[in-house]
């Protein structure tokens, strides 16, 4: 079999492999003979036929191929063929000379050069070949790979928008979206791909479009959600994803696994020596270092499209989903639109605590009282010893938002301009025609005053407060005002839903999307979905007046109690019985 011809590699994505070179995201051991393991099953299940082309798109330290170099059956007249990219020569020479002395028998191409590039030479842009392109060389049987994990914000807008064009993507763009696409262009129809990914494409927004590519250019045979087992250094929450090559077959719905801390300990739990041998398990496992996770197994579900949230469906979690779908009376969103808070992308101006020590003449016009993270609490705001306060440049004339007149404004004015080249330094604001003492994003200042319901970003246990203060809103919060006049009750209602127990294990069985810690995201596409109970119903007014009740008399013994029985009213307004919660 005749080598890969040398492509034409450029600096497009330098940054990406020397980022995995530098040894972040290479993968241990125990993942990658995991990875191993799954594929070598699966190959098994039909005759293997001489040679076996194998590739790994992003080599690193050569981890991956010798774990699946040494778990391949050694069958008498097999050969096999070893292909691999890797831009960081010392990584390549040293990958090359470790797979060359452990397995002599294999014939061993790793190449200088850059996946992508590859297949955007093989296949064209967009992965569809033409005329004027060359055919792919080599074909493979088997793909190992952990491709490169670099966010948009890492690679820079431009690199972004320049894969997406290429590979047809659309949204934000994570490195290894166009590496899973890429991989699915080179893998036989009945090829086999282990490939070790982030789990963030599975849940959000930006992962829509490479969710449905993968649905329609692989057949997914099973899905491990490694979440938080910390398999990794870096701060990313890995999935192995185990597909074939898109060949005509109609596959079964694809397993599901996942494996998630809990707090869930208990001497009744079965036992395994790591996260990855308790895989095979199910329900609470210890593992020998003390930790507990949950494990689950059941099938993908994707809400009946391509583009779906993938969740894990079991028939117990099935079944509780459609109790609560039983009694809900409408979600979140029915009530208003669901708005992250105001970015200024100069905090150290706009921000502070330490107005007040300003002398007056000299403190700004345009102060507002800021709600960020730090003075979230149930149901109502944490009083701040020392309050922040938000310059606020904007205001709403004849119902549009625009910047304020500074002349208007003298003391908000000289204290701007000495801080003008650290805000004409956001070119981003002067490109798109605004005003540099703006702030990105501001949001409507005519709704400040209406009562709103606000809630962390990130956080172990959800956290919602009302605000009747006219309070502004940060970007590490989310807020929610009434779409109609006079249905602020939804509000209170939408408060004791969104801080019971209840609303933790609706967002671990809907959307199943955690963080290290536990910590869960509450982002818009989670909460917009959270259902509500009937507000009309007995036990909705009940609901409404005593979260009312307990608003005025936070923080006391009585607002613990009524606290308690909100909770307990919750579970009963969904048809349900309250759960002890863990993790």
């Amino acid at each position: 079999m005749e080598a890969l011809p040398q492509p034409r590699f450029t600096k497009r994505y330098t940054l990406v492999t020397e980022e995995k070179a530098g040894g972040a995201t290479y993968t241990p051991k125990i993942l990658a003979d995991f990875v191993a393991q799954q594929i070598v099953r699966a190959t098994l299940k039909s005759a293997l036929a001489t040679p076996i082309c194998i590739l790994d798109p992003a080599v690193g330290d050569g981890e991956l191929l010798a774990s699946l170099l040494e778990q391949l059956p050694k069958q008498k007249g097999l050969r096999m063929e070893v292909y691999g990219f890797e831009t960081n020569s010392k990584a390549i020479n040293l990958a090359t000379a470790r797979l060359k002395q452990r397995f002599p028998e294999a014939s061993i191409h790793l190449e200088r050069g850059n996946f992508l590039e590859f297949v955007l030479e093989h296949c064209g842009e967009g992965g569809v070949g033409n005329l004027f392109r060359s055919i792919i060389p080599v074909a493979y049987d088997l793909i190992i790979a952990n491709p490169p994990y670099v966010r948009t914000q890492v690679m820079g807008a431009s690199q972004a928008q320049l894969l997406a064009q290429q590979f047809g993507l659309t949204g934000r763009v994570d490195l290894y979206y166009p590496f899973l696409l890429g991989m699915a262009h080179v893998l036989k129809p009945r090829g086999i791909a282990g490939i070790i990914v982030s789990n963030r494409f599975m849940t959000t927004r930006s992962g829509m479009m490479v969710r449905r590519s993968i649905r329609e250019m692989f057949n997914i045979q099973h899905i491990w959600d490694l979440g938080d087992t910390k398999l990794f250094n870096a701060a990313v929450l890995p999935a192995v994803l185990l597909v074939e090559g898109k060949n005509g077959r109609k596959r079964k719905t694809p397993a599901f696994t996942s494996i998630y801390e809990t707090t869930a300990n208990g001497e009744s739990h079965a036992c395994a020596v790591d996260p990855i041998a308790a895989l095979s398990m199910e329900g609470p496992v210890t593992v020998v270092d003390g930790r507990c996770y949950l494990v689950r197994h059941g099938a993908l579900d994707t809400g009946g499209t391509l583009e779906g949230v993938w969740r894990i469906a079991t028939r117990e979690g099935d079944a509780w989903l459609e109790t609560v779908e039983a009694h809900t009376w409408g979600v979140f969103r029915d009530i208003g639109n669901i708005r992250v808070g105001v970015k200024t992308c100069a905090d150290k101006v706009f921000i502070r605590s330490d107005w007040q020590d300003m002398a007056e003449e000299e403190r700004p016009e345009l102060l507002r009282p800021l709600a960020t993270h730090h003075i979230a609490r149930h149901f109502k705001a944490l009083p701040p010893k020392k309050p922040r306060h938000i310059l606020y440049p904007h205001a709403m004339v004849e119902n549009r938002r625009q910047a304020v007149d500074l002349t208007q404004y003298p003391r908000a004015k000289a204290y701007l301009e000495r801080h003008r080249s650290i805000l004409r330094g956001r070119k981003y604001v002067l490109e798109a025609g605004r005003q540099w003492y703006e702030i990105w994003v501001p949001q409507d200042p005519g709704v400040w005053e209406l009562p709103k319901l606000i809630f962390k970003d990130i956080s172990e246990e959800p956290t919602f407060w009302m605000d009747l203060e006219g309070t502004v809103v940060n970007g590490d919060c989310y807020w929610l005002i009434c779409r109609k006049p006079g249905q602020s009750d939804l509000l209170w209602l939408a408060a004791t839903v969104g801080n019971s127990s209840f609303i933790k294990v609706f967002y671990d069985r809907r959307f199943h999307n955690k963080l290290y810690a536990g910590r869960r995201r509450f982002l818009t596409q989670y909460v917009e979905h959270f259902p509500l109970p009937d507000p009309c119903s007995r036990i909705g007014q009940t609901i409404i007046k005593k979260t009312k009740a307990l608003y005025e008399c936070i923080p006391s013994p009585c607002a613990d109690q009524l606290a308690k029985e909100l909770n307990q009213l919750v579970w009963k307004a969904f048809g349900l019985v309250s759960e002890e919660i863990h993790g």
